[in-house]
């Protein structure tokens, strides 16, 4: 039983195999005459091996035997002159492997890029950066740099075999034979190699990601780690990280390495026979010396290439592991798609509903419960609430980053889930917390709200953000560089441009989610006045930090534990006895009263 499920499971590994390489292949067709002309090209450098080797007999015979080289003489020229055209084809077959690889390479993680813009925001909260840089690049170039590489070189292999297996059946059957059978008998412990590496692939692959995850940390905590000198918890770390990585290395070279080393053993039993057959066949005068010596050579020159050839199938075999897992990502779903037959969101709405709404991250741990709100086209709705209530969680339904568990947010009586998400989110501009900022010029992150603005839409956005007497100081003004995530200017100065980027979107829904709460008075107080000019005619889901912005909001919504505890407006709430708003305004006031 045991024997037929092996040979099931082979064959199905050999499926797949089959399976991932036809997939591989819109990949490669667009430079198919190329890769086919890199493969080509290896055909004669591996026969040319054989002309060489064949070459020696006649030489060596005259030269030993008839004591001349007088007729010979042009075999030396000819064995330079034919590694030289080797030498030559081999540059051009691997400047169109390097060529063809890197293009099919480039093909396969814009695809993998793709395929990562479409996961939602769970997705990317369960992943390290290490995790995702190794799924969507690492792989890709794990899978194409073996791919053509390994094709060229078991083409060259293959010819080089064939043409000198001809050259020693040439000289002498009767050693062939016996130089043959060594190498089928070299290649037999290859069958079990790819099920001692795969569960150690797997975790050598966790453990890289783990190490790219510790530099990420170490830039971007780089402040953090200083203040809090972490620097020498943060090395034990990274030294636990890199000890991970050295055991599982030496697992990967405990499993595969023998490989090489034993058929070099195997093939070295081969050259020994052939040497002690060879000298009963010379004394025997069954074959010449010079026949002898060519064999010799051909047999070496077989050799040497197939003791490497360990080392080339362990690059085969990680390269179709990771076509495995670069063709299992694409074939993933992410978990927040377009429903078939999705309609397009309008740019105009007159309601949105909350209908009963409960929201798990976690299963079985209820983080919104039962929420249930009505808010009208241009009204400003306020969430406040004890922190870790539930307030930015029910703002990041309303755009999808995540999918409600029960109930249903609708527009206009339709489910947000029943509109295409392109559409939906084209409709609703978020401005955060600690806004994202790229790598770039102030320019080029205010456009992102709209590439396509004029010049008079994108000035009308930076004066009703308050940007004008900052970029005005600047030299470069609107085309300064701000470095990675923003981190040459100042929190109000983040906040304005995203503030900005948000108005050149116009998007008739807003979601500001605390966006003033880490920033100063002074700061506050100019962005709170941009904010004013952002809200103006759109229907405003705001998250609140401080009590006094949001006093002439339509609705104020308390949250508490997941729950709408209270709902009205400012005046309202503050005439609830022993109310949840009252309470938590009335710390806030004598906080400030202090």
């Amino acid at each position: 039983m045991k024997k037929i499920l092996d040979s099931v499971g082979r064959k199905l590994a050999r499926n797949a195999f089959v399976v991932n390489y036809r997939r591989m292949w819109p990949y490669v067709r667009p430079f198919w005459f190329r890769a086919l002309l890199s493969i080509l090209v290896a055909i004669p450098i591996g026969s040319m091996d054989a002309l060489i080797a064949l070459s020696l007999k006649p030489y060596m015979d005259m030269v030993m035997v008839e004591k001349s080289i007088q007729t010979e003489w042009y075999i030396p020229i000819a064995i330079v002159l034919f590694t030289c055209i080797q030498g030559g084809l081999t540059y051009v077959a691997n400047y169109l492997n390097t060529w063809v690889g890197t293009k099919i390479t480039n093909l396969l993680k814009m695809d993998l890029y793709r395929k990562m813009l479409s996961f939602e925001t769970e997705f990317f909260n369960k992943k390290n950066s290490g995790d995702v840089l190794f799924m969507f690049n690492n792989n890709a170039d794990m899978a194409c740099a073996g791919l053509l590489n390994n094709l060229k070189s078991f083409v060259q292999k293959l010819f080089t075999a064939i043409s000198l297996i001809g050259v020693l059946f040439y000289n002498s059957w009767q050693l062939a034979l016996v130089c043959t059978a060594v190498l089928f008998g070299a290649f037999l412990p290859m069958a079990s190699l790819r099920k001692k590496v795969n569960s150690v692939f797997n975790k050598s692959i966790a453990a890289d990601a783990a190490l790219l995850t510790s530099y990420n940390e170490t830039f971007a905590g780089n402040k953090t780690i200083i203040s809090y000198n972490l620097g020498k918890s943060q090395e034990r770390k990274f030294a636990d990280v890199l000890h991970g990585v050295f055991i599982l290395r030496m697992k990967m070279l405990q499993r595969t390495r023998w490989l090489s080393p034993v058929m070099h053993v195997i093939l070295s039993v081969g050259i020994g026979l052939t040497i002690w057959f060879g000298s009963h066949l010379i004394l025997s005068g069954q074959i010449s010396s010079g026949s002898f010596v060519s064999f010799l050579t051909a047999l070496i020159m077989l050799y040497n290439p197939m003791k490497s050839i360990g080392s080339n199938y362990n690059s085969v075999l990680m390269s179709f592991l990771a076509i495995e897992r670069v063709f299992d990502i694409m074939d993933s779903t992410p978990g927040i798609i377009n429903r078939p037959n999705a309609r397009e969101l309008p740019s105009k709405h007159k309601l949105i509903e909350f209908r009963d709404v409960s929201f798990e991250y976690v299963k079985g741990v209820p983080v919104l419960k039962h929420i249930n709100l009505t808010v009208k086209h241009g009204e400003t709705v306020a969430l406040v609430g004890n922190s870790g209530g539930g307030k930015t969680t029910v703002v990041s339904l309303l755009p999808r980053f995540y999918d409600v568990t029960d109930g249903a947010i609708t527009i206009d009586g339709v489910d947000i889930r029943d509109y295409t998400l392109e559409s939906l989110r084209q409709n609703i501009a978020v401005v955060f917390q600690d806004n994202f900022l790229f790598g770039g010029t102030i320019r080029e992150n205010i456009m992102l709200g709209n590439e396509n603005a004029t010049d008079v839409q994108l000035g009308n956005a930076v004066k009703m953000a308050y940007l004008e007497d900052f970029i005005a100081e600047l030299p470069n003004g609107m085309d300064t560089q701000i470095g990675e995530r923003g981190i040459l200017l100042s929190g109000g100065q983040k906040q304005r441009i995203a503030i900005a980027r948000a108005f050149l979107k116009n998007a008739p829904i807003l979601v500001l989610d605390e966006a003033t709460s880490a920033l100063d008075n002074k700061a506050e107080s100019v962005v709170q006045k941009a904010i004013e000019n952002l809200m103006q005619d759109k229907t405003v889901f705001v998250i609140a930090h401080r009590l006094s912005t949001i006093r002439n909001a339509n609705k104020i919504v308390v949250i508490n534990q997941g729950e709408m505890v209270e709902q009205g407006t400012h005046d309202e709430l503050l005439q609830i006895e022993n109310g949840a708003y009252r309470a938590l305004y009335e710390m806030q006031f004598k906080t400030a009263k202090k």
